[in-house]
């Protein structure tokens, strides 16, 4: 019965890491006739959330001597809460990017112990585990992406899109103050205190996690904003983001259960990132003649590449509090590089004219990351996670 609770509650609080993304691009022509907000500015509503999520997880050892678990939990969510609620007001563009801002904040708190909670409770099922919250993160973000224009038009006020957001991350918070889960117990070692800094593994474990992860925020923050140059809605924008989350869940769970007799995670990848190559191609090379299958394309090799990365990141090290450790520098460094990616291509499309250049560079990113995942032999995690930088020494694991 514990165990049961316990999952409600990590896909709970998953729903909350997304919508502050995914509610942006449905509605931003909108944003923008009503506030004046540019493509650039744009790009740091997306930009700045994932970034936070990068900068927050890297100061976790300090953060612990003053914030609890649970505590960290309460604020995480509380922040979520208050950027959703001030939304409801907003009416500057500078006032919508520090919403973005807190919101951030809030989201790289709760993000950055979930891979440690689910390792700790699930430690038998990790990788089905991974996927079911990994699934429901990105149904947050689907249903985000869908409702919010919907929700808009309603009520008459674009404000109420993003701001109805703030309800689930209140429930969240009642659900974990009643259940008040077992605390992480004293972190001890090196390792566990996010000594990863000297460690090339950890360094090509979170550049992976970035690049792998980059398409996911450039489709999230220009997706919307590409239907509409060829001639779609903003609600047909929402829906398209809405049926990448759709595959994105398939992938998310069905990759992990395809795998649940293998160790090596290396053939879920290849075939996640070959089917990404094939959606990025179709959307660089014919957008018009079927946009839903490469978007349905994209986001299952994005769905799979999500989850199977975590997992692959958590099995490279024997206890939870290392391998919590570990998830957040990967995540911390990883969420920076897929904080600047849609920045990237939305100064390519400002550069260019079109997001041609823009789907270019995630198609080559894809590539490489095929390149890269070879080096992820299950035998060789042992000896990766000992080997330490060039001029550097990397604490003991144990």
């Amino acid at each position: 019965m514990r165990g049961a609770l316990n999952l409600l509650l990590i896909m709970l609080l998953a729903l909350n890491l997304r919508p502050i993304l995914t509610s942006i691009g449905p509605l931003l022509e909108a944003m923008r006739a009503s506030t004046g907000l540019g493509y650039q500015q744009a790009a740091l509503l997306t930009a700045l959330p994932v970034l936070c999520m990068g900068l927050v997880p890297l100061t976790q050892p300090w953060l612990r001597r003053w914030l609890s678990e649970h505590g960290g939990m309460l604020f995480g969510l509380g922040a979520i809460a208050a950027a959703c609620l001030w939304r409801l007001q907003v009416a500057s563009a500078w006032a919508l990017i520090v919403s973005a801002l807190l919101a951030g904040i809030g989201v790289a708190l709760v993000q950055g112990m979930m891979p440690g909670l689910v390792n700790r409770w699930f430690p038998q099922r990790l990788a089905a585990s991974m996927g079911l919250y990994s699934a429901a993160l990105m149904t947050g973000g689907g249903l985000a992406a869908v409702l919010g224009p919907h929700i808009s038009e309603y009520f008459q006020r674009w404000q109420v899109g993003l701001g109805i957001w703030a309800v689930p991350a209140l429930l969240a918070m009642l659900a974990w103050g009643v259940l008040r889960p077992r605390q992480a117990p004293a972190q001890a070692s090196g390792a566990a205190r996010g000594h990863w800094f000297g460690n090339r593994r950890a360094w090509l474990l979170a550049l992976y996690f970035g690049l792998i992860n980059g398409g996911y925020t450039s489709m999230v923050a220009w997706l919307p904003a590409y239907h509409l140059e060829h001639g779609g809605t903003a609600q047909g924008g929402g829906d398209l983001i809405g049926l990448m989350t759709v595959f994105q869940v398939i992938g998310a769970l069905g990759m992990p259960l395809l795998l649940r007799h293998l160790m090596d995670r290396r053939p879920g990848l290849w075939l996640a990132l070959l089917v990404q190559l094939c959606g990025f191609s179709g959307l660089l090379l014919a957008p018009n003649s079927a946009m839903g299958l490469w978007v349905g394309l994209i986001g299952f090799g994005l769905g799979s590449c999500f989850s199977l990365s975590l997992t692959l990141t958590l099995e490279h090290v024997k206890t939870p509090a290392e391998a919590g450790s570990l998830a957040a520098f990967v995540q911390g460094i990883g969420f920076i590089i897929t904080g600047i990616v849609p920045y990237i291509t939305g100064w390519l499309r400002d550069v260019s004219g079109d997001f041609q250049a823009s789907w270019t560079l995630l198609t080559l990113t894809v590539v490489a990351m095929l390149l890269v995942t070879a080096r992820f032999v299950p035998q060789g995690y042992a000896g990766a996670m000992a080997r330490p930088a060039r001029g550097a020494e990397v604490q003991p694991l144990s």
